[in-house]
Parts: C-alpha cells; structure tokens; sequence
C-alpha cells in the first residue's frame, strides 16, 4: 500500500484538518483553550460546530453521537441525524450546543448509588483534547459524561483530572529543579494489547464462550504451547489479512498501529500502538478492542479478548506504557547517556517508585476483574503483589546518587563471536517478564491490566500518585538552599521508606512470596480483597486533595467494582448449569447407553465374548456422570441461595461458595470430556478452538 500517509488520520477532525477548515482566529482561540484549559465560549462552539459538520458531511456522514466511556468498561453511544425540518423539506444542522453538551439518560448505567433509578437526567461534555472522527456514517464526538448533580459517571472525567493535576504538580516539581522552559507536562502511554482468535462456527457451538468470552469447562489439548513454536512464528494467512484490514481501519482512525505478531499461546496475537496523550491512548484502545472484534467476524473468526479464555494456556493482558514528555520534547523518563548524572530523571523515577509503593492497593484495584483473577501470577502474568524492576545497574546509580557517588557502570558490548555480525550495545538491564511494573528504557511498563479493561483506571491511578510525589518533592525542593543536598536527602528518603518495592527477581517463586510479606507488601489475592482497601483513608485523602474523587464518588466505584464482579460470576455459574443439564450430562448418559447397547450386541453374538472394556469404560462413565449431578446439584442449589445482602457481600460469597464449586463441576465435566468418543462430545474441543484457524 502506497498511500499510508494519505490514509493514516483521514476520518479525523485532527489538528491538520482544524487548521486548514477553521477560521483562523478560531483555530487560534481553539488551541488556546486545548492549552490553558478554559471554558469554550457559544460563539466559537458554534464555528467549529458548523466546520465540523461541513468536514462530516463531505465524508458521508448523516448522524452524529457523543461517544462516552461509562463505568461499564465498555463505550456508549446515541446516534442523532444532521437533519432538521426546514419548511416542506430538511436542512443539515449541527450546533456549537449540540457539540459541547448532550443528555443522555444516565439511569440505566452503573452509578454505584450516586443516582437513584427514577433519576434519570445525565450530561455529556466535549473533550476538545481528544479529537473527534468517523465511523460507520457517523461523526463521534469523544466526551466525559457526569450526572444531573455533577458526580463523574465516567472513566473519562477522572483521567482528564489527573492529567491535569500531574501537569501542575510536575510543573512545580521542574521550576523547583531549575527548568524554566517547560509549559506543560503530559502523560503519554502506548497500550499493547493481546487478544485470541478461533474459527467463528466453532464459536457459535460454544455456550459458555457466547454468553461469558471464554471457555467453563475444556479438557487439556494433547497440544498446547509448550513448543513454544508459537511465539514470534509465521502468522497464518487468515490471520495476516485480518491483521492488513485491521491496521488499514485503525489508520484512518489516527490509531497508529505499529507491532504485531503471534503470542505465546495457540491462537494468540498482539497488536501494540506508538505511545500517544494518556486519553488519547485511552480512546484509542477502545476502538482498538471495538475493530478487533468487528473486523474478525469478517474474516470467518471471534476475536476473544477474555483474560483466561483457555485453561492452563497464556491468559491475556494488556501492557500499560507509562511516561512523561514536556512540551519541549523531553521525556523526563529518559536517562540519557549518564543518569547519575541527569537529577531530575533520578528523582522522576523515585516519585514513581513511591508512588508506586504507597498506593500498590489502588494500583492493583485498577486490574482487579474476575477474570483477570484466573490470569495472575501464572504463564507470564505478572503475580498479585505489586513490586518494581528497575535492573541492577539503574538500581545501582540509583543508590549511588542517594549516596552522592556517581555511577561506574559502563554500557557493554555484546561479541557474538560472527565476524560478519555487527557488535550489539548492551541495554542497561535485561527484561523481566515477571515484574508487574518495569522499567524498560524511557518508560514503565504496568502489566497486570487485563486484556479486555479499559486503560483509564490504571492511569488515572498512576498520574495522580505520581503528582502526588512530585509534589512532596516540590515542596521539599522550593524551600532548599542547597538543591543538590536536597535532591540527595529525597532519594535516600525514598529509598529508605519506599525501597521495598524494588525487586528484580522472579516473582512466580515462593521465596518472593515470603520476602514480599515480610517486606510489608500487600498480597491481595483476588479481587473483592482488593476492592475493600478502595475507600481506606489515605486513598479517599489522595483523591480528595487531588480534586480527582469526591468520597461519593469513590464510594459508588467501590459498589459497582463489588456488583460486576458478582454479576459476572454470578452469569458464568448459571452458564455452567445449563451447558450441563443440556449437554455435557445428555452426552455422558449416552455414551454409557452406547457402551450397554455394544455389550448386549456382544452377548447375542456370544456370551463368550469379552465385555470388560464396555464394563470398564461404562463404569468410569456413569461414575464421572453421578459426580457430574452431584456437583452441578450443588451449584444450582448455591445460585438458589444467593445473599441478597450487601454487593460487598454477594462478592463474597462468589468468590468463597459460588468459585469453588464451580471448579469441582468442571472436573468432572473435564475428566468425562477425555472419556467420551468425539462424536458424542457436544461442543469444540480445547483442539479445535486452538488449532481451528
């Protein structure tokens, strides 16, 4: 393809197409507004309202949607038409009113208890920082969405907050180092995303796969990944134009697909975009998940991007690329060629590591799903305990600078004994695939999100705990008369309070496991462990003095974290039932009626012939089938007595009555699976999902 450039951003109202359709005093006061912040004034709405549609309408658009990110996790949208009456016909109309402000009902959308069901009236608001585009003959205006009283109903709202309190206190942090030059700082992330692929009518044939995302019950394929021949290998033709047309679509959109390649799992895939504005990135992935998706059943495939769709394979994350860079093009994550030498790199690292470090409960609420429970801590996710890697040679300069000794590490070069081949410059540290939180050069990557999660939570986290640090730091540094003592005094300080946190070995032993308690670590386990620390003083103090959260706020993510998760375990348990009464028990029930109708053959040919393999087999059958009724009778008698408590307290009991039995009938289901002939079997195998495209 020969016109990339020309293709790449086409469907998208980008600063290019701003500067070149709007007038030029708008355009100006437009940038000035993105910039400073302020308020967008009726009189240039309606402008920009009026070039906006223009520019959609020349690209076959007819409706327009303010497009939101609710506490689903998912986007919404309400498509209305450009068309308004104009005497005995219609006109194309689109106000700077329409633009900035919309009220969609906010009723029927997780409010956590901050809005009560009769109170239905929500607004959405334009996000000018995050340009507007097309799809599917639609314009999509990216907005925040917040309720009737102003609470944030939204993902979006509290991450635009924390940007812009990372901006101000890293400002203050830099003019404190001296940098008068910088006007703003801005996290930028680039979010790598892993996702499964399996024939589409294979899918369809799976109950548990269409009501949930992943597989309920599945034996072990006598092939998995254990070649790793999977990783880095060939991708199949199907699968490589599935990945031309994605990479085309999300071009146009300004999403600039960049890697792509098989992962380690059979079936499995990543795609991984340059790094852009952290909300940028934030809608960039959602459309990313949302293309995936559409485009695959295309191509005669689902694209699953469930954390464990498959037992006892790689699960699916999604790695969070964190950094910051000036308006000066500076990344303040960047060492250079001497780090020991470059203070304010150092001390943007130790206000990560502390950040980091104070607020690993926060940080690994952000990943904490149901799903993504089966996916940590095994198969190279990363493990439940929060820690960093940093490398041995940055930890190093690290505590040398603490100590005011400068580092006397010196960047290798790798011989690779070819006289042909090129000598290789050795990176400062190698890669831990283990770590969930690892520095990687310029940027820390934060592993643990799970593969269909937004971004926004673990990023919003992540931006305020680190201004939060920065600034401590600028507090600390504006009152120094020696910054150089005072630079030294914040690094001892922060490795002496918050050093525990650095670790650069494997985190899968369970050496690590007791190191980490004893270090003080938390090891919150499963989800509704984490979701209890949301609300604990110090985060509701965080957030408050942030202007991110209010308690309410805070208060109604908690209740609504509590609710999904036992809504989603709730749903994969009644699936359970039905896949068994319906099939997986009907199947096993025959194939012992099969086995007794082989015996009888037998016995009329001649009682002489041999039985025992029918008896073995019907015995092994019928006893797998009775522990089959027995577990399922257990769950559905559990579902039936289901609290009607507290959403803290239905968690609970999903996770304590709801998740163990469901285990037990999936060992039974999965021992009868390896039992029964294929054609019986009622459903795709493990084999067929994995090796079916």
């Amino acid at each position: 393809m020969s016109n990339i450039p020309e293709l790449f951003g086409s469907l998208v109202f980008d600063d290019s197409v701003q500067q070149k359709r709007l007038p030029h005093d708008t355009y100006r006061r437009l940038r000035e507004i993105i910039r400073t912040g302020e308020p967008l004034d009726a009189a240039v709405a309606d402008v920009i309202a009026n070039v906006m549609k223009a520019w959609a309408l020349d690209h076959g658009a007819t409706h327009f949607t303010h497009w939101f990110q609710p506490m689903t996790g998912v986007t919404a949208e309400k498509h209305d038409s450009f068309l308004t009456p104009a005497g005995e016909g219609v006109i194309m109309v689109f106000s700077g009113r329409e633009l900035i402000k919309g009220e969609p009902d906010a009723s029927s959308f997780p409010s956590g208890g901050l809005r009560a069901t009769f109170e239905a009236r929500g607004y959405t608001a334009w996000d000018p920082t995050s340009p507007a585009f097309i799809k599917d003959h639609c314009l999509y205006i990216p907005t925040a969405f917040c309720s009737y009283t102003g609470e944030a109903l939204d993902k979006k709202t509290p991450l635009l907050r924390s940007m812009h309190t990372l901006n101000r206190q890293a400002l203050r942090f830099l003019r404190a180092m001296g940098d008068t030059e910088t006007h703003s700082v801005t996290p930028t992330v680039g979010a790598e995303q892993e996702y499964f692929l399996i024939p589409r009518e294979l899918y369809e044939q799976r109950r548990d796969l269409r009501y949930t995302g992943r597989t309920l019950f599945g034996a072990k394929a006598p092939k998995g990944q254990e070649l790793d021949d999977h990783y880095f290998g060939v991708i199949k033709p199907q699968v490589q134009a599935y990945m031309k047309e994605l990479d085309e679509e999300l071009w146009k959109l300004g999403v600039m697909a960049k890697t792509e390649h098989n992962e380690v799992a059979p079936a499995q895939h990543e795609l991984a975009p340059f790094y852009t504005t952290t909300n940028i990135a934030a809608d960039h992935n959602q459309l990313m998940m949302e293309l995936m998706q559409r485009i695959a059943q295309k191509h005669g495939m689902v694209c699953l991007l469930a954390e464990k769709p498959f037992a006892g394979v790689n699960g699916s994350g999604k790695h969070n690329n964190w950094s910051l860079v000036t308006d000066t093009g500076r990344n303040l994550l960047d060492g250079g060629s001497n780090p020991a030498a470059n203070p304010v790199f150092l001390l943007t690292l130790a206000a990560v590591i502390a950040a980091v470090d104070e607020y690993q409960a926060l940080l690994r609420i952000t990943v904490a799903t149901a799903g993504n429970d089966h996916r940590l801590g095994a198969a190279e996710a990363p493990p439940a305990i929060l820690s960093i890697f940093l490398g041995e040679a940055l930890q190093n300069t690290l505590v040398q600078a603490a100590c005011g000794q400068g580092s006397t590490a010196a960047r290798r070069e790798l011989e690779m004994h070819v006289p042909v081949m090129p000598h290789l410059h050795q990176d400062d540290s190698d890669r831990n695939r283990t770590s969930p939180f690892a520095f990687t050069g310029n940027k820390f990557e934060f592993r643990m999100l799970g593969s269909s999660q937004s971004i926004s939570d673990p990023n919003t986290v992540l931006n305020t705990a680190v201004a939060e640090m920065l600034g401590r730091f600028a507090d600390c540094l504006e009152q120094a008369e020696d910054r150089e003592a005072a630079c030294r005094t914040l690094l001892q300080q922060v490795l002496e309070q918050h050093g525990r946190i650095l670790f650069n070995g494997d985190g899968y032993s369970e050496e690590w496991q007791q190191e980490a308690a004893r270090r003080g670590l938390l090891n919150l386990r499963t989800a509704p462990e984490a979701f209890a620390h949301l609300t604990d003083r110090q985060n509701v103090e965080l957030f408050a003095r942030h202007g991110i959260f209010t308690a309410a706020e805070l208060a109604s993510r908690q209740e609504i974290h509590y609710e999904t998760y036992a809504k989603n375990v709730r749903i994969e348990a009644s699936v359970m039932v039905e896949m068994v009464r319906r099939q997986i028990l009907p199947a096993g029930l025959a194939w012992v009626r099969e086995l007794g109708r082989t015996s009888r053959a037998k016995q009329e040919i001649s009682p002489l012939l041999s039985c025992k393999a029918e008896e073995l087999l019907g015995t092994q059958a019928s006893n797998l089938n009775d522990m089959l009724l027995a577990a399922c009778t257990v769950l559905e008698g559990l579902l039936r007595e289901f609290p009607a408590g507290s959403e803290e307290e239905k968690a609970l009991y999903c996770r304590d009555k709801l998740l163990p039995a469901m285990a037990e009938l999936r060992q039974a289901a999965d021992g009868l699976e390896q039992l029964c002939p294929a054609d019986l079997w009622p459903m795709p195998t493990y084999g067929d999902l994995l090796y079916g495209v």
